[in-house]
Protein backbone atom coordinates (compact mmCIF):
# COMPACT_ATOMS: atom_id res chain seq x y z
CA UNK A 1 0.00 0.00 0.00
CA UNK A 2 2.83 2.37 1.05
CA UNK A 3 4.12 1.84 -2.67
CA UNK A 4 1.07 2.41 -4.15
CA UNK A 5 0.64 6.04 -2.27
CA UNK A 6 4.01 6.79 -3.51
CA UNK A 7 3.64 6.21 -6.60
CA UNK A 8 0.24 8.06 -6.98
CA UNK A 9 1.34 11.12 -5.15
CA UNK A 10 4.88 11.23 -7.10
CA UNK A 11 3.64 14.32 -9.19
CA UNK A 12 0.96 15.57 -7.41
CA UNK A 13 0.89 19.33 -6.83
CA UNK A 14 -1.00 20.65 -4.22
CA UNK A 15 -3.66 23.35 -4.83
CA UNK A 16 -6.80 24.44 -2.73
CA UNK A 17 -9.17 22.28 -1.14
CA UNK A 18 -12.28 22.69 -2.38
CA UNK A 19 -11.27 24.03 -5.29
CA UNK A 20 -13.52 21.64 -7.80
CA UNK A 21 -16.74 23.25 -6.32
CA UNK A 22 -15.13 27.09 -7.15
CA UNK A 23 -15.07 29.61 -9.74
CA UNK A 24 -11.91 30.22 -11.06
CA UNK A 25 -10.63 33.77 -12.76
CA UNK A 26 -7.58 35.12 -14.29
CA UNK A 27 -6.26 38.95 -14.22
CA UNK A 28 -3.68 40.99 -15.14
CA UNK A 29 -2.62 43.83 -13.46
CA UNK A 30 -1.05 45.66 -16.48
CA UNK A 31 2.15 48.36 -15.93
CA UNK A 32 2.19 50.75 -18.62
CA UNK A 33 4.72 53.39 -19.56
CA UNK A 34 3.64 56.91 -20.28
CA UNK A 35 5.88 60.08 -20.80
CA UNK A 36 9.01 58.23 -18.46
CA UNK A 37 6.30 57.86 -15.64
CA UNK A 38 4.95 54.15 -14.83
CA UNK A 39 1.17 53.45 -14.29
CA UNK A 40 -1.38 51.17 -13.69
CA UNK A 41 -4.03 50.60 -16.32
CA UNK A 42 -7.82 49.78 -15.06
CA UNK A 43 -10.54 49.25 -16.81
CA UNK A 44 -14.19 50.77 -16.69
CA UNK A 45 -16.40 47.77 -17.52
CA UNK A 46 -19.52 48.23 -19.74
CA UNK A 47 -22.71 49.29 -18.50
CA UNK A 48 -24.29 46.39 -21.24
CA UNK A 49 -22.63 43.72 -19.15
CA UNK A 50 -24.85 40.98 -17.05
CA UNK A 51 -22.59 40.83 -14.22
CA UNK A 52 -21.10 44.15 -12.17
CA UNK A 53 -21.40 46.68 -15.18
CA UNK A 54 -19.72 50.31 -14.76
CA UNK A 55 -16.89 48.28 -12.13
CA UNK A 56 -13.50 49.18 -12.21
CA UNK A 57 -11.78 45.77 -13.17
CA UNK A 58 -8.24 44.86 -14.11
CA UNK A 59 -8.44 42.93 -17.87
CA UNK A 60 -9.43 39.09 -17.19
CA UNK A 61 -12.03 36.44 -16.63
CA UNK A 62 -12.89 32.80 -16.52
CA UNK A 63 -10.48 30.10 -16.57
CA UNK A 64 -11.74 27.89 -19.38
CA UNK A 65 -12.07 24.07 -19.36
CA UNK A 66 -8.20 22.79 -20.55
CA UNK A 67 -6.38 26.29 -20.13
CA UNK A 68 -4.31 27.28 -17.80
CA UNK A 69 -4.34 30.74 -15.40
CA UNK A 70 -1.41 32.25 -17.21
CA UNK A 71 -2.97 32.39 -20.72
CA UNK A 72 -6.38 32.80 -19.54
CA UNK A 73 -4.87 36.02 -18.21
CA UNK A 74 -2.85 36.64 -21.63
CA UNK A 75 -6.15 35.87 -23.25
CA UNK A 76 -8.19 38.02 -21.83
CA UNK A 77 -5.83 41.15 -21.81
CA UNK A 78 -5.50 40.61 -25.20
CA UNK A 79 -9.79 40.27 -25.84
CA UNK A 80 -10.64 43.43 -23.62
CA UNK A 81 -7.90 45.34 -25.05
CA UNK A 82 -7.64 44.49 -28.10
CA UNK A 83 -3.99 44.19 -27.94
CA UNK A 84 -1.50 41.17 -29.46
CA UNK A 85 -0.03 38.61 -26.94
CA UNK A 86 3.84 39.79 -28.29
CA UNK A 87 2.73 43.44 -26.56
CA UNK A 88 2.36 41.76 -23.24
CA UNK A 89 5.38 41.29 -20.81
CA UNK A 90 4.06 38.72 -17.76
CA UNK A 91 6.49 39.87 -14.77
CA UNK A 92 5.65 37.46 -12.17
CA UNK A 93 2.63 35.69 -10.41
CA UNK A 94 1.37 36.98 -7.52
CA UNK A 95 -0.34 35.86 -4.41
CA UNK A 96 -4.06 33.56 -4.96
CA UNK A 97 -7.26 35.29 -4.26
CA UNK A 98 -9.67 32.88 -2.73
CA UNK A 99 -13.08 35.16 -1.68
CA UNK A 100 -15.71 33.77 0.67
CA UNK A 101 -17.71 33.87 -2.83
CA UNK A 102 -16.15 30.80 -3.84
CA UNK A 103 -13.73 32.18 -6.42
CA UNK A 104 -10.37 31.73 -7.04
CA UNK A 105 -8.77 34.51 -8.80
CA UNK A 106 -4.86 33.94 -10.46
CA UNK A 107 -3.42 37.40 -10.52
CA UNK A 108 -0.40 38.20 -12.75
CA UNK A 109 2.00 41.72 -12.84
CA UNK A 110 2.91 42.50 -16.09
CA UNK A 111 3.88 45.68 -18.35
CA UNK A 112 1.94 46.61 -21.83
CA UNK A 113 4.78 47.64 -24.22
CA UNK A 114 2.50 49.70 -26.26
CA UNK A 115 -0.72 51.96 -25.71
CA UNK A 116 -1.00 53.85 -28.23
CA UNK A 117 -2.43 51.16 -30.23
CA UNK A 118 -5.39 49.61 -27.79
CA UNK A 119 -8.48 48.48 -29.57
CA UNK A 120 -10.77 48.72 -26.52
CA UNK A 121 -13.70 45.54 -26.80
CA UNK A 122 -16.44 48.36 -26.52
CA UNK A 123 -18.83 44.90 -25.88
CA UNK A 124 -16.72 44.60 -22.89
CA UNK A 125 -15.21 48.09 -21.49
CA UNK A 126 -16.51 51.34 -21.54
CA UNK A 127 -13.15 52.75 -21.38
CA UNK A 128 -9.78 52.73 -19.75
CA UNK A 129 -7.82 54.73 -17.07
CA UNK A 130 -4.52 55.33 -15.98
CA UNK A 131 -3.18 55.65 -11.97
CA UNK A 132 0.52 56.36 -11.25
CA UNK A 133 2.34 53.94 -9.49
CA UNK A 134 3.67 56.88 -7.30
CA UNK A 135 0.16 57.80 -6.34
CA UNK A 136 -1.02 54.75 -5.27
CA UNK A 137 1.84 54.10 -3.50
CA UNK A 138 1.68 57.41 -1.43
CA UNK A 139 -2.37 57.24 -1.05
CA UNK A 140 -3.36 53.88 1.15
CA UNK A 141 -6.51 52.50 0.94
CA UNK A 142 -9.19 52.54 3.57
CA UNK A 143 -10.93 49.48 4.46
CA UNK A 144 -13.46 48.07 6.08
CA UNK A 145 -13.74 44.62 8.02
CA UNK A 146 -16.51 42.43 7.36
CA UNK A 147 -17.31 39.66 9.58
CA UNK A 148 -17.77 36.22 7.50
CA UNK A 149 -20.47 33.76 9.64
CA UNK A 150 -21.36 30.25 8.89
CA UNK A 151 -24.86 30.19 8.66
CA UNK A 152 -26.31 26.20 9.09
CA UNK A 153 -29.12 24.90 7.11
CA UNK A 154 -32.30 24.03 8.59
CA UNK A 155 -31.82 20.50 8.31
CA UNK A 156 -27.52 20.68 9.62
CA UNK A 157 -26.98 17.59 11.83
CA UNK A 158 -26.61 19.24 15.11
CA UNK A 159 -27.39 16.02 16.75
CA UNK A 160 -23.83 14.38 15.80
CA UNK A 161 -21.51 17.38 17.00
CA UNK A 162 -20.12 18.53 20.36
CA UNK A 163 -22.31 20.77 21.67
CA UNK A 164 -25.18 20.70 19.69
CA UNK A 165 -26.64 23.90 18.68
CA UNK A 166 -24.55 25.54 21.16
CA UNK A 167 -21.75 25.06 19.05
CA UNK A 168 -20.03 28.15 18.49
CA UNK A 169 -18.49 28.28 14.57
CA UNK A 170 -15.78 30.32 13.89
CA UNK A 171 -16.24 33.94 12.41
CA UNK A 172 -13.94 35.25 9.65
CA UNK A 173 -12.83 38.13 8.38
CA UNK A 174 -12.48 39.76 5.09
CA UNK A 175 -11.42 43.11 4.96
CA UNK A 176 -12.66 45.48 1.68
CA UNK A 177 -10.27 48.13 0.39
CA UNK A 178 -10.79 51.00 -1.57
CA UNK A 179 -8.55 53.58 -3.43
CA UNK A 180 -9.43 56.79 -5.20
CA UNK A 181 -8.46 58.75 -7.53
CA UNK A 182 -9.95 61.63 -9.50
CA UNK A 183 -13.17 60.60 -10.08
CA UNK A 184 -12.62 56.80 -9.72
CA UNK A 185 -13.15 54.61 -6.60
CA UNK A 186 -11.39 50.86 -7.09
CA UNK A 187 -12.83 48.56 -4.32
CA UNK A 188 -13.77 45.15 -3.64
CA UNK A 189 -11.86 42.80 -5.30
CA UNK A 190 -9.75 44.59 -7.86
CA UNK A 191 -8.54 46.36 -4.81
CA UNK A 192 -8.09 43.63 -2.50
CA UNK A 193 -5.50 42.42 -5.61
CA UNK A 194 -4.34 45.81 -5.68
CA UNK A 195 -3.86 45.94 -2.42
CA UNK A 196 -1.47 42.86 -2.32
CA UNK A 197 0.34 43.91 -5.55
CA UNK A 198 1.45 47.12 -3.99
CA UNK A 199 3.04 45.71 -1.12
CA UNK A 200 4.65 42.75 -2.88
CA UNK A 201 6.36 46.19 -4.65
CA UNK A 202 7.18 47.82 -1.33
CA UNK A 203 8.40 44.91 0.33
Amino acid sequence: MLDDLKDKFKNYKPYINGSSDMKKASVLIPIVKKENSYYILFEVRSKNLRFQPNEISFPGGKIESGEDPYNTAIRETCEELGTLSDNIEVISELDLLVTPMNLIVHPYLGYIKDIKDLNINKDEVDHIFLVPITYLLENKPTYFDNEIQIIPHDDFPYDIIPNKRDYKFAVGKYDVFFYKYNNYVIWGITAKILENCLNLITS
